[in-house]
């Protein structure tokens, strides 16, 4: 076989019986094996509401399993089942990978266990919407593949060239398209909380905001090349009350660097509720710092 068929090969002997078809009284995706404990990982619009299902993996082992937990704003979602399944696969880091990274799909199309198509990273940085009862949010940093996607996929597992999970496959975007949830920081934080709440609390300052690259002076003298720009403050909420503005341009929230709506994001899980947030504002031709207090997202 020629280089390239040898590894999506390699990964797919490793990563198929790690993926299970999943199917609920309304609907089918797959899920990724998570813990030896008996989890797996998909997709909250997966699940949508309903609390059991049943799995089915490509050896023919089967049976139910119950809803851990969900969160339509990651648009992931734990469940657990008795059943004996395979050793978890390897999870990687998205943030490491590059345009034009070879990836293995894997999942359940039309209730086919076992499926695999293969591509490249077409693009990074992607921003997906998602939404809960009460609330909207934007996922970032969204893996955009070419390797085909076709219903039942979402919930699958996207691999790296060595076999690690980097992304679960959450949508088919068009023709050619496919998006995926990357693992990363953020999301192992949510699958953590999950597994132990089944809930994930999220802190709320009330910004609309935006990457931007910084001018050579001020990049110069904080030696950041990037920071977030407040787009729009929500009447009422910690960051209008904080003092924040319009333009204003957010460097750092307690000492850490803010380049991207993740690095902000990571910052606002259940310990930042209620506790005293300091964040470095670059406003006109004075840095600033900005005390707020964030309240608990509601949804």
């Amino acid at each position: 076989m020629d280089a390239y068929s040898e590894v999506v090969v390699r990964v797919a002997r490793h990563l198929t019986p790690r993926v299970a078809s999943v199917r609920t009284e309304r609907g089918a995706g797959s899920a990724v094996v998570l813990s030896a404990e008996g989890h797996l990982v998909t997709n909250a619009h997966v699940v949508a509401r309903f609390s059991r299902g049943e799995v089915a993996f490509a050896d023919g082992a089967s049976g139910p399993f119950d809803v851990v937990g969900r969160d339509p704003l990651s648009d992931l979602a734990v469940l657990r089942t008795g059943i004996e399944m395979p050793e978890p696969p390897d999870f990687g880091d998205a943030d490491r990978l590059l345009v034009g990274s070879l990836v293995v799909a894997v999942g359940s199309p039309l209730g086919l266990e076992g499926s695999v198509t293969a591509g490249v990273v077409s693009a990074l940085g992607r921003s997906m919407p998602a939404r809960g009862r009460t609330a909207s949010r934007i996922i970032e940093d969204v893996i955009q593949t070419d390797a085909a996607l076709n219903p039942g996929n979402s919930g699958g597992g996207l691999a790296d060239s060595h076999g690690r999970v980097v992304g679960i496959n959450t949508a088919v975007a068009g023709f050619g398209l496919g998006l995926a949830v990357p693992i990363n920081a953020t999301t192992r934080r949510i699958l953590d909380a999950l597994r132990e709440d089944g809930r994930v609390r999220r802190a709320y300052l009330g910004i609309v905001s935006v990457p931007t690259p910084l001018e050579p002076r001020w990049s110069a003298r904080t030696g950041r090349r990037r920071a977030l720009r407040v787009a729009e403050v929500m009447t009422g909420s910690p960051a209008a009350v904080s003092g924040l503005h319009p333009g204003d341009v957010l460097l750092a929230i307690n000492g850490a660097p803010l380049a991207d709506a993740q690095s902000l994001q990571r910052h606002m899980f259940a310990d930042a509720i209620g506790r005293r947030t300091e964040i470095t504002v670059l406003r006109g031709e004075a840095m600033v710092d900005v005390v707020a207090e964030p309240t608990e997202l509601a949804d």
